[in-house]
Formats: structure tokens, sequence, C-alpha cells
């Protein structure tokens, strides 16, 4: 019995030896992950890790739409199962208004057209081309819908940006030139304004809440502090930057120091004061400002009263950089640089009023793009940059560009897959971005 047990055991290992060959070709297949009966459904999961929105801002009425991607494990991106939800109204079209040399900046020179809330169950965009923002709920599958009474007036003309505190949602209606035929007879003032988010996403304006600003001045984001208190702004027409209290009752008020005039330095010989990118540090009371034709990082403390003083000005090895997005431990500084189609990324872990500029990632996509509004999602593994056109008009060479965030030192490198592109319609091109 003996003999006849250890033969049966030797017949077993040539079995054992197959089952681990093939366990480890199933292994190879998958990319690392096998895949069989109750895994099928990890593994769908580890191929599809979030989803990722951006606006296509096609300037016909009702004509704009949020559109959504699954991102996979690999970076890459997939049109959801509905690819575009219709925000209600319209955005505005491709239309230089500053040139020469290789940028023009559009007559929508802003950041944070699409937000959501923090729990993630709320999705805010503007109407530019009509006036109103549109608000979504967010399912589980990642698809949209309208909560009710959306689109909401934005309380002036051309909203580009928003910003939430909490149930305050902050709007910056820029109100630039008359190049939507439907605006031209307005005779409103740019300006911030502030509406009450019921439980159900409900818009409500808080009554004197609207501070204006004179025309021209191109007000371009609403940015909110760590601690929902404060709100910042720039006019990047002239250069000044603005900072605000929010009040319990949701109302702004401007600090004593606003607005404040750019430091000199920050602009070249015959200057257009063009300023367009702000960012906080979320550790630390320091605002962050992209003086875009100097090519300068700006650094300022705040105080709790919203007063800003400068500390230094940084170099940027991009051409001409305007957008900044920050991690969430407060270590790694990222810009968008349109004019050489660039993504800048920053050491602020040792001194965060010391940006120090460790590498430079020019994106993959055709001459005439240019790196616009950035986002890390939610796990930090990614970060996603939309591409819009800067001197050519828009084709189907608009998209959205990811790249990989090394876990180790926060360098970045582009995905194989990127970018994902999107077609142009009657001369649209997207703007803003949200990734989770």
């Amino acid at each position: 019995m003996n003999i006849t047990s250890k033969t049966s055991k030797a017949n077993r290992q040539p079995s054992k030896i197959w089952l681990t060959i093939s366990g480890l070709s199933a292994v190879l297949l998958t990319g690392g992950f096998a895949v069989k009966g109750a895994d099928a459904n990890w593994y769908q999961w580890y191929r599809s890790t979030g989803v990722v929105y951006t606006q296509s801002n096609i300037p016909t009425p009702n004509g704009n739409s949020i559109l959504g991607f699954r991102r996979d494990a690999l970076g890459t991106l997939t049109p959801l199962p509905t690819p575009s939800f219709p925000t209600g109204g319209a955005g505005i079209p491709f239309a230089p208004i500053v040139g020469g040399g290789p940028v023009a900046v559009t007559d929508l020179a802003s950041d944070q057209q699409v937000i959501v809330n923090p729990e993630k169950t709320l999705l805010f965009a503007v109407n530019s081309g009509s006036n109103t923002i549109a608000v979504f709920d967010i399912h589980k599958d990642g698809s949209l819908s309208p909560v009710q009474g959306s689109p909401f007036p934005s309380g002036g003309v051309e909203p580009v940006s928003l910003g939430l505190a909490g149930d305050i949602l902050s709007v910056v209606n820029q109100n630039l030139l008359p190049q939507i035929p439907s605006q031209e007879a307005s005779d409103s003032q740019p300006n911030y304004t502030t509406f009450r988010v019921n439980p159900n996403g409900k818009l409500i304006p808080i009554p004197n809440s609207t501070v204006s600003v004179p025309k021209g001045s191109l007000p371009t984001q609403a940015l909110i502090s760590p601690n929902k208190r404060l709100l910042f702004g720039v006019d990047g027409g002239t250069g000044l930057l603005r900072s605000f209290k929010i009040l319990p009752n949701g109302r702004l008020q401007q600090s004593p120091t606003s607005p404040q005039p750019l430091p000199t330095s920050a602009f070249p010989p015959n200057p257009i004061g063009l300023t367009l990118g702000l960012q906080v540090n979320p550790r630390q009371p320091i605002l962050y400002v992209a003086f875009t034709l100097s090519q300068q990082l700006g650094v300022y403390s705040y105080g709790p009263e919203g007063d800003l003083h400068l500390l230094k000005t940084v170099p940027n090895s991009g051409a001409f950089i305007c957008w900044i997005a920050i991690n969430r431990a407060g270590t790694r500084l990222y810009t968008t640089n349109p004019g050489d189609n660039s993504v800048s990324v920053y050491d602020i872990a040792k001194d965060p009023s010391t940006p120090v500029e460790i590498q430079k990632v020019t994106l993959k996509g055709p001459i005439g793009n240019g790196s616009a509004q950035l986002t890390l999602d939610s796990t930090e593994s990614f970060l996603h940059v939309v591409a819009q056109p800067i001197t050519n008009p828009p084709s189907a060479n608009n998209g959205i560009s990811v790249l990989k965030v090394n876990q180790y030192n926060g360098t970045l490198t582009e995905v194989p897959s990127s970018p994902k592109l999107i077609p142009s319609a009657n001369n649209s091109f997207p703007q803003g971005i949200v990734a989770n």
C-alpha cells in the first residue's frame, strides 16, 4: 500500500506542473491578473478604474454637453455607453483675441468650467453661450441626469468658472466681448456672484451677493480656499488679483487689499496683462499664480481675511504657463504651458514657497494644440489635460491627454493611448475637466 500510495502521488505531479504552467499563462495573458469565476468582476474593476468628464462647449443653441469617459488601469479612455449628456445650453466658439507669435488666447480664457462636489454626487457646468449653469446627478455607473430645473440662470453674462464652498456655489460671469450675437446688447459688467445649492442640487440666488468688476477685466476663476472661507480670482486682462471672504450668509466681501496689482516683473516689455491660473496649497496659506506672458510662477502668502503678499516668483521652462493643479499632500505642483503643449512638474515638498521645476513633458499631438485645464484623479494615479487649439481653428485634434503619475516622485509619463481625440463641432473646443 505504501508503494501504491507513492506511485499515485508521483503520477499526480505532472498534473500539478501543468496546472501551474497554465495558471502562469493565464496571469501573463491578463496583464498580471488571472481571471476565473468570482475573480471576473474584480478584474473588470481593475480594467475600469475611474470616470473622466469634460465639456464639449458646442456653441449652438442647446448644443453643449458633458462628455463622459471610462478610464482603465492603463489610462485608456473609452466613451461611456451614453457618451454625452446635454447641458440644456450653449458653449461659445473658438475666436482668438490675443495673437502674435506662437500663441493665441481664445475668448474663453478660464478654469473650473466643470466641477463636482466632494461627495461626487453632483456635477456643475457652465453654459457660457447661454448664461446658465447646468447641474447633474452623478450615478454609480458614471452616467448623469439633470436635476430638476436645470439649467439655472448664472446671474450675469458668459459664465466661465465655478467654485464650491459647502453649499455655496460661486460663479464668475466673464462678459468679455460681444462675440456672441445674443449677448451683444448686454450692458452688464463682469461679476462674481453666489448661489445656495439645496439638497436636490437646485441653485438659489443669494440676494446682494454679486460683486461687479470693470468691463474688459477678464475674470477667469473662482478658486476656493481649503477652509472654504475665501475665494480668489484674477482679472486676467488687467493683471489684478482679487480675494473675497465668503460670509456665513453666502455673500462675498472683498478683502481690504483687493484688488491687488501684479508685480511689474510679471510682465515682459509692452505687456498685455494676461494672467490665467490660480491654485492654493492644500496645507499652507499659499496661493500660486501663473504669470502667463513672463513665463513665471508667482507665490503669495494669504491671511485669514484674504490679504495677499507676494513672496517671490520662480521660472517656468514651458511657453506661456497658464493652469495649475496640486496633489493632496502638497508635495507636487503641475502646470500646463499651452505655447509648447507641455506640462511642468514642480517639487513643493521641501519649501512650498519656493517651487522647483523638476520635469517638463511635451505632450503628443499635432502642431497647433495647446495644453489647457488639468486635473488629477481621486487616487492621484493619473493627470488629465484638456487639449485646445491655440493657433489654428478647432479640428478633430481637440482631446484629452492622460499621463501616468509616478507614485514615488510625482513625475509624469504620457500613456500610449493618449491623447483621446474629441472632434470639433461648429468650431467648438472642449474645456474643463474632472476625474474620479
